[in-house]
């Protein structure tokens, strides 16, 4: 059972226990998630050069993809509203650890990285405007 979220309207305190904050609650978990792989890439860069250092990354589609199931018979907003954000937790973790064609044991290609760097900036923001499409969404539907 999801808890009610409080939140402060025009004075008053407003108790919301709808399916209204799902897509956004998923959208903050990916994001914290992308947000996680940045600092992981940033991390990967500046060892580019550290004997036996092995690229660092984090898997945050897997674990959504997992969590939200692959019935085809159920529409995506009943998938979303089934997701236990708990289980959304990602951390980082040792990508091809035991595999470096460099001499030095480092698996860092930094081209690869530099790719990853921006495919991943690309999604965040898309995530965060997602985000504020979704709070403005909510906004419009608060105005009528």
């Amino acid at each position: 059972m999801r808890a009610n979220r409080a939140y402060f309207v025009l004075g008053k305190v407003i108790m919301i226990g709808t399916n209204a904050f799902d897509y956004i609650n998923v959208l903050e978990k990916a994001a914290d998630a992308s947000w996680l792989r940045n600092e992981a890439i940033a991390n990967n860069i500046a060892n580019v050069d550290t004997p036996n250092y092995k690229r660092q990354d984090v898997d945050f589609e897997s674990v959504l993809a997992r969590e939200l199931g692959n019935n085809v018979l159920v529409d995506t907003d009943t998938k979303v509203s089934r997701v236990n954000l708990s289980h959304l937790r990602v951390g980082t973790y040792t990508d091809a650890a035991n595999f470096s064609y460099r001499l030095d044991g480092n698996n860092v290609d930094i081209e690869n990285e530099n790719v990853y760097l921006a495919q991943n900036q690309l999604k965040y923001q898309g995530l965060i405007k997602s985000i504020t499409q979704e709070f403005q969404n909510l906004q419009a539907v608060m105005r009528k």
